[in-house]
């Protein structure tokens, strides 16, 4: 279709449409991860064949990129198994910490994907697991600006 059937806005918007970035961190995964990834990937298969139908190329575009990063993010997708031991911080581990200032939080970590720290879960490549990761009960890290004490790992 040439661009003279095509509104000026339509364009904008399909030719302005980022990438959705790719990390450079392997893709471990927990098995709800994975989960998650092929519902998403199916939710972008979807909203692509819908978009179809109706012509919008707004939304075909944008469906199309989220059918390319979650088509991406599976083929990378390496399920890391839940540990079989809590001596240690590893990666799908749940960690209560007690920070300087009082506050105690428990996360578990996960895959980049799925982290949602306001609800208890961070990534695997934050700073906070990454300092946290092969350390034990009682073990002191850095969190923030200040320290964290390692008080529980389930």
């Amino acid at each position: 279709m040439s661009r003279a059937f095509v509104k000026e806005q339509d364009v904008d918007a399909v030719e302005g449409l980022p990438e959705r970035p790719i990390s450079e961190h392997l893709n471990d995964v927990t098995l709800e991860g994975a989960a998650r990834i092929d519902a998403e990937l199916e939710a972008a298969r979807t909203a692509y064949a819908a978009a179809q139908k109706s012509s919008d190329r707004a939304a075909l575009a944008s469906a199309f990129r989220d059918m390319r990063y979650w088509s991406s993010r599976r083929a990378t997708a390496r399920i890391v198994a839940p540990p079989e031991d809590h001596d240690q911080v590893r990666f799908g581990a749940t960690v209560k910490i007690a920070r300087d200032d009082g506050r105690e939080q428990t996360f578990r970590i996960v895959g980049e994907d799925e982290a949602d720290p306001a609800r208890g879960s961070i990534s695997h490549v934050s700073p906070l697991a990454r300092a946290m990761f092969g350390k034990r009960v009682g073990d002191v890290v850095r969190a923030g600006d200040g320290e964290a004490e390692i008080k529980r790992i389930s």
